[in-house]
C-alpha cells in the first residue's frame, strides 16, 4: 500500500470516527429528551390564554413568556417541541423495527433459498419499490386511519414499517447470497445444519454492522416521514404533539411568530443529522482496515 493510499484511509477512518463520536453523542441526547423531558417540562396541552397570547391574541416570541415562546393557543413551545420529541421518535423507532423485521425475513428467506423463491420474493420488492415511497405512505396512513386504531399512533408506524422494508430487504438478500458460498458456511449445511441455524450462527453475525447501518439510516428516514405525514394530516391525531404538526399549525404565523416553525423545523433537521452521521461513522468504521 503507497504513502498516499494510506494516508487517505487513515483521513477517512479518522472521519468517520468524528461522525460516528457526534452523531452518537447527538442521537443519545435527542433520545434522552424525548424520554425524560415531559418530566422537566410543562404539559404540551397546556393552554394560557391570558400569559400566553399578546393583547391582539398572537403568540409570544421566545424569552417572553418561555424559551421558546408560546403558539397561537397559548402553549409553551418548549414544552411542545419535547412532547413532539417523545412522539416522533417512538413512531419512528416502531416503524424502523417493523422494516427490520419484515425485511430481514423476506431477505434472507430469499438469500439463503435462491431459486423460485428468490425471484417470487424479489419481484414483491420490486413492486412495492414501483410506487413512490411517500404516496404510498400517503395512501397507506388514509387507509388505516379508517380502522379501529385510528386514535392512536399505531397507523402511522405500520404504515411506515410496510413501506420501509425493501432497502433491508434487498441489503440482506444480497449479504445471505454471498455467505452462502463462503467456506465456513457450505461445511456447516454439509454437517447437516438447519437453515434457522446458519442463518443465526453465520450470517446475521456478518451483517450486523450493515444492519446498524440500515436501522440509523431507517430511523432517520422515518422522522422525515411522519413529520410528512403529520403536516398533511395523516399522523397522530391531534391533540399528540409531534413535530410536522407544529409545522401546519405554525405555517400561518411564519411572519409574525417564525419561533413557531423554526423550533420544530430545527428538531426535525439536527434529529436526522445525528442518525445519518452515526450511520456514516458505522459504515466508515465498519469499512476500515481490520
Amino acid at each position: 500500500m503507497s504513502a498516499h493510499t494510506h494516508a487517505k484511509l487513515a483521513d477517512a477512518l479518522r472521519r468517520g470516527r468524528s461522525a460516528l463520536w457526534i452523531g452518537a453523542l447527538l442521537a443519545i441526547a435527542i433520545v434522552a429528551i424525548g424520554v425524560l423531558g415531559p418530566l422537566l417540562v410543562g404539559d404540551p396541552l397546556a393552554r394560557d390564554l391570558d400569559g400566553g397570547l399578546t393583547a391582539l391574541g398572537a403568540p409570544r416570541g421566545p424569552g417572553v413568556a418561555g424559551l421558546l415562546g408560546t403558539d397561537d393557543l397559548g402553549r409553551d413551545v418548549l414544552a411542545r417541541v419535547i412532547g413532539g420529541a417523545g412522539t416522533s421518535l417512538a413512531i419512528a423507532g416502531a416503524a424502523t423495527a417493523i422494516a427490520l423485521v419484515l425485511g430481514g425475513i423476506v431477505g434472507l428467506t430469499a438469500g439463503h433459498a435462491g431459486g423460485r423463491v428468490d425471484r417470487v420474493l424479489m419481484r414483491g420488492v420490486d413492486l412495492v419499490l414501483a410506487f413512490p415511497a411517500l404516496l404510498l405512505a400517503i395512501l397507506l396512513a388514509a387507509l388505516l386511519r379508517e380502522s379501529a386504531l385510528a386514535r392512536s399512533s399505531v397507523p402511522v408506524a405500520l404504515t411506515l414499517g410496510l413501506v420501509g422494508w425493501t432497502t433491508t430487504a434487498r441489503v440482506l438478500r444480497d449479504a445471505a447470497r454471498t455467505l452462502a458460498r463462503a467456506e465456513h458456511v457450505v461445511a456447516a449445511r454439509a454437517l447437516g445444519a438447519s437453515p434457522g441455524r446458519i442463518v443465526v450462527r453465520h450470517v446475521l453475525p456478518n451483517v450486523a454492522g450493515v444492519l446498524v447501518v440500515l436501522t440509523a439510516l431507517g430511523f432517520a428516514q422515518n422522522l422525515l416521514a411522519e413529520s410528512a405525514l403529520s403536516f398533511v394530516g395523516l399522523g397522530p391525531p391531534p391533540p399528540a404533539p409531534t413535530w410536522g404538526r407544529m409545522l401546519f399549525e405554525g405555517r400561518a404565523y411564519y411572519r409574525t411568530a417564525p419561533h413557531l416553525i423554526v423550533a420544530p423545523g430545527l428538531a426535525i433537521l439536527l434529529s436526522v443529522v445525528a442518525f445519518h452521521l452515526l450511520a456514516e461513522g458505522v459504515r466508515a468504521r465498519a469499512a476500515g482496515p481490520r
